[in-house]
């Protein structure tokens, strides 16, 4: 058994299954949602939506850098 998650290895040899199999949830669907500006991943903003498109980890970037470091 492996100390970190994610390592151990299946006696089939198949790749682990992911975040969203393992809770049981099915895939998100609805809109189409709008590319991120920076790295082109999806947001959560459908395509619709006006102004800059970031997704969650740029969103998240972007608060570290216009911070306040005072």
């Amino acid at each position: 058994m492996s100390e970190y998650c994610g390592t151990e290895t299946t006696t089939t040899g198949a790749a682990p299954a992911s975040a969203t199999e393992t809770a049981g949830q099915a895939p998100v669907a609805g809109p189409p949602f709008a590319a991120c500006v920076l790295c082109q991943e999806p947001t959560e903003y459908p395509e619709s939506h006006k102004g800059i498109t970031l997704c969650p980890v740029c969103e998240w970037r972007e608060a570290e850098r216009t911070a306040c470091s005072g």
